[in-house]
């Protein structure tokens, strides 16, 4: 018969439909599940106090991670380089996991290969795989860069990367000059975050080899770290723009991230120019954006091209402001007047809402350096942090985060819950409740669960289109992260007093 495209339903109303309803009743019968009253006994006593124990006593299994696995982080930095063509050295199942999760959260296709491993290189290696990948990679994709990572196979079976990569060259796979910077990412230790920071050491290590010069060239980098939001690479650009200093940012990937739609297929739409991150190793400074995704490579930089590293959170206000004079400081130019406007807007905005949002209470997850910076601003705000779980959490995190808690009035009642995974965010939200919850799209089931309004910052949002469009940092930043939050509470406000003639008092025309 023939199909017509205007009645094609989506899977929200499709699953709906008879047959398919049949379809599903006709499946209880196979997987001897529990009747509906025990689930429901089940699912109530996973609520309280009782299971909260049993739960938070559990250490061999996670249920529900708050981070990613190594070789994501890797791609991830590699694709803010000029022409760079990820390689994961692994099955294809594993890359297709990578770029699928990136291209969910983007809404852009994210491209990346493998070295196709399968059951022969796990009994006997994978160089062979290693030198046809590169080879193939190299005459089809017609890359400028290949920057190599590994999964878990390639790491237990310990294949080594330089070593192959060096083979590789001697068999012609690629040309002896040719840059093919690498990284080792066992994905069973460390997050995504760790896999940035081990591939930026290694581009960087790799770009820069023998550039080093007598004088700097007097330019400032910024590393932005594991920072999924591309209108943050673009603020950071406007605001040296405004100052009027040289730059590098190492990396770029806002254009590959959020490239126009001009009906020409582009696979490496912008990124840092090589030649430009080859000489970054004569700049004046590096400021990296995050702390807990560069440790590795600001440790190098320190060490190899004897450059002063610091790192700047340009969140919220205080964060924005220490940002702005350690410009000034490096630059020797004056904060622009352009950006003290802006901070009173952004001071504004603030006063106008702070009503709202101050003395609630919140439980956010997350990465280190992204929940360190939302509890700041937050902080500012009045907000009190309730939960604070981060997965792949670190003692450095740990101290600063303390630390920040104790230096404001609304952080002396959070509670600190490091290694720590979205169950045991459950049991938190449901024995103590908060006012609202801050983190990614996995946070939605959460928010079905208690009934806690869910604020999407972070990575991933899969669920809604284009938050990653926007800045989180400087003063426009501010006014992103204040918008976001307040107006969720405005929406529950709404839900909650949304029946008429019973709790429609408050349902108010004017917030």
């Amino acid at each position: 018969m023939p199909q017509n495209p205007e009645k094609i339903q989506d899977h929200v109303e499709l699953f709906h439909q008879p047959e398919y309803q049949q379809l599903f009743e006709n499946k209880k019968q196979f997987e001897n599940g529990h009747e509906a009253e025990e689930v429901q006994r089940v699912a109530e006593w996973t609520k309280g106090w009782d299971y909260r124990e049993k739960n938070f006593a559990r250490e061999a299994l996670t249920v529900n991670p708050a981070k990613g696995c190594q070789p994501l982080g890797a791609i991830f930095a590699a694709v803010g380089f000029e022409g760079t063509l990820p390689f994961v050295q692994g099955s294809q199942g594993c890359v297709a996991y990578f770029r699928t999760h990136l291209t969910r959260h983007y809404k852009e296709p994210f491209s990346g290969v493998s070295s196709s491993m399968t059951e022969d290189a796990a009994v006997f290696g994978g160089l062979q795989n290693m030198i046809d990948g590169l080879a193939n990679s190299y005459q089809l994709y017609k890359p400028k860069m290949i920057a190599v990572c590994t999964t878990c196979m390639a790491e237990v079976i310990g294949d080594d990367l330089q070593a192959f990569i060096n083979n590789s060259k001697q068999a012609g796979s690629v040309p002896q000059d040719f840059p093919v910077p690498y990284a080792h990412t066992p994905s069973f230790v460390g997050s995504h975050i760790t896999g940035y920071d081990n591939m930026m050491k290694g581009i960087l290590s790799n770009l820069t080899a023998g550039h080093k010069k007598e004088t700097s060239n007097g330019k400032i980098n910024f590393i932005p770290g594991f920072d999924t939001y591309v209108g943050n690479n673009r603020e950071i650009k406007r605001i040296a723009s405004l100052f009027g200093f040289d730059y590098t940012i190492l990396a770029d990937n806002s254009d590959y991230l959020d490239s126009p739609n001009t009906g020409e297929f582009d696979m490496y739409p912008g990124g840092t120019k090589l030649e430009d991150a080859a000489d970054s190793i004569n700049a004046k400074a590096t400021i990296a954006l995050q702390a807990h995704s560069t440790p590795k490579t600001r440790e190098y930089i320190e060490k190899e091209w004897h450059q002063p590293t610091s790192v700047s959170r340009p969140w919220g206000i205080k964060g924005t402001d220490e940002f702005l004079m350690k410009l000034s400081e490096l630059s020797g130019i004056p904060i622009p007047e352009q950006l003290e406007i802006e901070r009173g807007q952004a001071v504004d905005a603030m006063t106008d809402s702070h009503s709202w949002i101050h003395g609630k209470r919140f439980a956010i997850y997350g990465e280190p350096d992204l929940v360190y910076s939302v509890v700041g601003f937050m902080l500012e705000m009045g907000a009190e942090p309730v939960h604070i779980l981060v997965h792949n959490s670190n003692e450095v995190f740990e101290a600063e985060i303390k630390e920040l808690l104790a230096s404001s009035p609304f952080g002396q009642h959070a509670t600190v819950w490091p290694g720590k995974d979205l169950w045991h965010m459950r049991s938190l939200l449901f024995t103590e409740p908060v006012d609202f919850l801050v983190g990614n799209t996995y946070g939605k089931y959460l928010w079905r669960d208690t009934k806690i309004p869910l604020v999407r910052i972070g990575y991933p949002i899969m669920d809604r289109h284009h938050l990653h469009r926007y800045a989180t940092i400087g003063y426009q930043g501010v006014i992103n992260l204040l918008n976001w939050t307040v107006n969720t509470l405005f929406e529950e406000i709404d839900r909650n007093t949304n029946i008429p003639s019973k709790t429609d008092i408050s349902y108010d025309l004017i917030r």
